[in-house]
């Protein structure tokens, strides 16, 4: 997806002209993100004329382009630590130390003497979001509040941000997935994007009522539900629980009111979402190099408070054991967005499933979009469209049948496996051992794959990765929380549940996302495929390498799997 010539403005310095509102500084390129949108913009002009319950935009927003990110690693002689295998954290200290390109500095100061509002300063580089390699999530995005009195002080923030984002171009995680696609250091450059953030002010606090993302085709579809149906995941407040990864509301915009598949309500209620994030408005701990530094973690409870649970929650009535719709009732809260989905108190869900059919015919292929809308009582809901993306789609026909699921030569078989294909090529195995598996070590286990990961990567060696719980999670607790460089040499991964882990798949986060996009074959197991795998077998092969609580196997002869995008079934079968 390419924008037209022309259809983006010059950047004039008066950021909130209604006249303009997608500009770009300087006469580079707007990477993939940027480029998205000014696709998509004046399509959604046309279809979403506004006049309804709920007006559809971009949120305003300035691109500044790759010419300046250029400039900056070049005056600050950057290339050869940008290159380097230097940590993060003193690669970003290296840009935040960085002087700006002069011609730069005048247009944001600028922007922020005109904006008092909070501001998200967000990547989009050349690589990000290409089809079918898109790089989601990979880089920085920097929310501020940019509401201090002195215009300064603002100022400082919001250059702070930028440079960060581009530090973020280089930082591990992206190196690991430009080897992914063999690409070089030298192959990125960088533009940001400086955009206003949806939301309201609450106290200290400033999040959306609603963020949410929606695929126009589904690799894991439930119930009644088609891959074609799509899928759609919704948090309150900011996205970042969605793109994270963290709980939140997963349904098929095809059958908005029908639940996620859960075995009791004690379940759904510990398994939902019970925290949100927001823009904190307040003084907060001074560090620049820290991404989510005036990010707040918050409870149901503040939003209670908030008076912004009236469009997402319904209450657990214990004594009926039942969920009943809306806050009125006294009772635990359960953000399932039923006042929308189920009683259409404004119409989303039809908006979502709108806004996919338009993006997919504009685009000719499966999209993925994000978005946040914020709803004030008496007027009408604001939906920023914040991204679109193509969706890389695997059609090669794969044939794997209930039959091909039971009998010998079987490391593990699944009904609900994700992608599509057939990988004949995988000789070697990491997984983590049944004993003495701990989930309060999996952040130390999260180093050992690393470091397999790099060995093997170094090798040109693909693998099957198995483990127990989700496979990167943000919650240590739920998982191994790898983020994808520290396994981006997997071309197969299974995730088996226990009785304390459980292998629910996170359809709203760019971790997923990439897997998909990658074309990496995914089983996750339930509790009665999971006590099938043959364990005992993998602890027969001779190690490679072992630690305390994983091991490195090589096969003598290469594994066998097969992912059925159709059915859903999968099977991983070994040689004897």
């Amino acid at each position: 997806m390419k924008a037209a010539p022309g259809t983006v403005a010059r950047f004039d310095r008066n950021f909130f002209d209604a006249s303009a509102p997608f500009t770009a500084i300087g006469g580079g390129e707007l990477g993939g993100k940027a480029h998205g949108l000014a696709f998509i913009q004046r399509t959604l002009a046309e279809r979403f004329p506004g006049g309804g319950e709920i007006v559809v935009a971009i949120p305003q927003l300035t691109v500044i382009t790759t010419e300046h990110f250029e400039a900056f690693v070049k005056l600050n002689d950057l290339e050869e630590d940008a290159s380097s295998d230097m940590p993060d954290d003193r690669l970003a200290l290296r840009f935040l130390h960085g002087d700006m390109p002069t011609q730069l500095l005048g247009d944001l100061r600028a922007l922020v003497a005109a904006v008092h509002r909070p501001l998200a300063v967000r990547s989009s580089s050349v690589l990000e979001d290409a089809i079918g390699r898109p790089f989601a999530g990979v880089y920085t995005t920097k929310m501020i509040p940019n509401n201090q009195l002195d215009v300064d002080a603002r100022f400082r923030r919001l250059i702070e941000a930028v440079k960060l984002v581009w530090a973020s171009t280089f930082f591990r995680e992206a190196k690991g997935y430009l080897k992914t696609v063999s690409r070089s250091v030298g192959d990125e450059r960088m533009a940001v994007i400086v955009q206003e953030v949806v939301g309201l002010r609450h106290g200290e606090r400033f999040y959306p009522d609603v963020s949410g993302m929606a695929r126009s085709y589904n690799y894991y579809p439930t119930g009644n539900a088609k891959s074609a149906d799509g899928v759609a995941s919704l948090a309150l407040g900011l996205g970042k629980t969605v793109v994270d990864g963290e709980p939140c509301w997963s349904y098929s915009p095809a059958y908005p009111k029908a639940p996620p598949p859960f075995n009791s309500i004690g379940e759904l209620l510990d398994t939902t979402q019970r925290e949100f994030w927001a823009v904190s408005m307040g003084t907060a701990p001074y560090d620049p190099g820290r991404e989510a530094e005036h990010l707040v973690r918050c409870s149901l409870a503040d939003a209670e408070v908030d008076g912004t649970l009236r469009l997402a929650a319904s209450t657990f009535d214990p004594n009926a054991q039942r969920i009943v719709p809306g806050i009125g009732a006294s009772g635990p809260r359960l953000v399932n967005f039923a006042p929308l989905l189920s009683y259409n108190h404004l119409p989303l869900n039809d908006t979502v499933r709108e806004l996919l059919a338009v993006c997919e015919d504009a685009a000719g292929e499966p999209v993925e979009i994000e978005f946040a809308l914020t709803a004030e009582p008496g007027g009408a809901a604001r939906f920023g469209f914040l991204q679109v993306r193509p969706l890389l789609v695997v059609r090669e026909t794969v044939v794997v049948d209930d039959a091909d699921l039971e009998g010998p030569g079987i490391l593990a078989a699944s009904r609900r496996a994700l992608g599509n294909g057939a990988d004949a090529s995988i000789r070697d195995v990491v997984y983590l051992k049944a004993a003495p598996f701990d989930v309060a070590a999996t952040p130390a286990i999260a180093k050992e794959v690393e470091a397999v990961n790099d060995s093997l990567m170094r090798d040109a060696r693909p693998y099957l990765l198995a483990g127990f719980g989700r496979w990167g999670t943000s919650d240590k607790w739920g998982g191994v929380p790898v983020q994808w460089a520290q396994i981006c040499g997997a071309r197969a991964i299974l995730e088996a549940s226990t009785t304390r882990l459980h292998a629910d798949l996170s359809q709203g986060s760019h971790f997923f996302h990439n897997l998909t996009s990658f074309s990496v074959l995914y089983f996750s197991l339930d509790g009665a495929e999971s006590r099938n795998v043959d364990w005992g077998w993998l602890d027969g092969q001779p190690a490679v390498a072992e630690t305390a609580y994983l091991r490195h196997v090589r096969l003598g002869a290469p594994l066998s799997i097969k992912v059925d995008g159709r059915s859903g079934r999968g099977v991983i079968r070994r040689h004897e």
